[in-house]
């Protein structure tokens, strides 16, 4: 049975919605931004969250058609015909990242209103959450941070973005460290700040230094698909990743990819994914947005159900403020999902629990 087809019948009642901002300054030069949506119906809530980028693209349109009886698919085919923005977007990708809160948050909704939790609606257990810390190391790059990191939790494991400023000493000391499970060469990402261009030297150095991290979203040039063909069995994809098509052209098969919900947009694309990965035999890690409510909580549960023994990018939300401290929760996260709907208990902002 297709894992849709659990969900794509689940009835739906929605009454209206709210919706409420979240932010979080991250720096002196940003301040994340997102959107809950709460979904009301039937005295019950169902959230998500907008994990668009682009401060000013928030909020949503407050006064979305969405009133009425439906089901978990014919709520996602309306939403596929509204529009989501008041303006035109600031990102492309924040059009699926819009559509994800509203589909989630009628999961959830739904769910609740079902009194059944998502683990059961599709037939898994949650097991324990394994993550990794996603980080960059600065400029001038630094392995600081890390160090800090590991003082306070020796076994944790990091996603790391290399940039063109890494040295070999810089590398070497990683490798002593011994903590690195991804390497994110952001080399599939366009006029963003966190573009990395392709750079033949630092992607010998890596697969060369690592030979057992995951390498990341490479940009593909002549030079560079020559040093990384040998290593096809770990390049793993994420930006560019939005549906079974787009794992379907790539340059190579591959064994293991990244999947962040909010890059699919609809819940159907995203089921579909994790169909094919399971005939395919292909392994997901999850991936996170910088979530700051409830979002976080969701991609910790859908990594429970189905890759929670892969390096999910989905730490609690203060392993992202850069500045290490104690008393956070370590890896592997215990399960906590809601005893109904499409929520993990006890995520925050900050999502320090």
């Amino acid at each position: 049975m297709a894992l849709y087809d659990a969900l794509r019948e689940l009835p739906l009642e929605v009454e209206s919605y709210a919706l409420e901002r979240l932010e979080q300054a991250v720096s002196s030069e940003f301040t994340r931004v997102t959107t809950v949506i709460r979904l009301l119906g039937g005295g019950e809530e169902g959230v998500g969250e907008d994990v668009t980028y682009t401060a000013e693209d928030h909020p949503p349109p407050d006064e979305l058609p969405l009133a009425g009886s439906h089901t978990i698919d014919s709520y996602s085919s309306l939403l596929e015909g509204l529009e989501l923005f008041t303006e035109e977007p600031g990102m492309a990708a924040s059009r699926d990242y819009r559509r994800w809160a509203f589909e989630s948050a009628a999961l959830d909704l739904g769910l609740r209103q079902a009194g059944r939790p998502l683990a059961s609606a599709v037939g898994r257990e949650p097991a324990p959450v394994r993550f990794v810390v996603s980080m960059g190391l600065g400029d001038p790059p630094s392995t600081e941070t890390v160090r800090g990191w590991l003082e306070h939790y020796p076994g944790l494991r990091f996603k790391l973005d290399p940039r063109s400023s890494w040295t070999e000493e810089l590398v070497a000391e990683l490798v002593e460290l011994d903590c690195i499970d991804v390497l994110d060469l952001k080399g599939q990402y366009e006029g963003t700040v966190v573009d990395q261009p392709p750079d033949p030297r630092l992607y010998r150095l890596l697969v060369e230094s690592f030979p057992d991290a995951l390498v990341e979203d490479p940009a593909l040039t002549d030079e560079t698909r020559a040093i990384l063909e040998p290593h096809a069995h770990r390049v793993t994809w994420d930006a560019i990743i939005h549906s079974v098509e787009d794992i379907e052209g790539l340059p190579w098969e591959p064994r293991s990819i990244n999947i962040k919900p909010s890059r699919f947009g609809s819940l159907q694309r995203l089921c579909a994914t994790y169909d094919y990965c399971e005939q395919k035999g292909i392994e997901p890690y999850g991936g996170g947005q910088f979530e700051l409510g409830p979002g976080r909580g969701q991609i910790q549960y859908l990594a429970s159900l189905f890759h929670p023994d892969a390096p999910n990018d989905v730490a609690p939300g203060a392993y992202n403020l850069q500045e290490p401290r104690p008393g956070l929760s370590t890896s592997p996260l215990e399960p906590t999902p809601e005893p109904t709907g499409f929520q993990w208990s006890g995520v925050t902002i900050a999502g320090d629990v």
